[in-house]
């Protein structure tokens, strides 16, 4: 594939000139070479790399474990195992994560079966609710 302009990568990859550029600025997909115009000139490749961040992102990846990712896919000496090790380390993170928003929607839905929705917000039991765990909080 022939060389690309930075808006032409954005459009082939779905993402914004900004996400390209972001990337650029985080290590993820290397610097292009300018044309003599100073446009950055892609290379085929660059479109394959932003399509694989925002796909592991989309599977809950940081930035800085997509950058680990990236240097595995092009380690000699690493095998397939170390990149399984990882993707169940996500998986286990996940799984917390979702305990943990578990139990949010759980106390927030206590919350929300204390109130009628009627009357002022000055006597809302959520928002008294809140104000007291925040006292509590600052007492501890």
């Amino acid at each position: 594939m022939k060389d690309m302009t930075i808006g032409q990568v954005a459009k082939r990859a779905e993402v914004n000139i900004e996400t390209i550029r972001y990337y650029e600025r985080q290590g993820l997909i290397p610097s292009p070479p300018r044309r003599e115009s100073g446009y950055r000139q892609y290379s085929g490749g660059t479109v394959e790399r932003v399509r694989f961040i925002k796909r592991a992102q989309e599977l809950g990846f940081s930035l800085k474990e997509i950058a680990e990712l990236l240097s595995l896919r092009v380690a000699p000496d690493i095998s397939c195992s170390e990149v399984k090790r990882r993707a169940e380390a996500k998986i286990t993170d996940i799984e917390e994560k979702i305990r943990t928003l578990q139990k949010m929607k759980e106390a927030l839905a206590r919350l929300a079966s204390t109130c009628s929705g009627r009357g002022p917000t000055s006597e809302c039991p959520i928002l008294e609710a809140l104000e007291n765990e925040e006292e509590k909080d600052a007492k501890e």
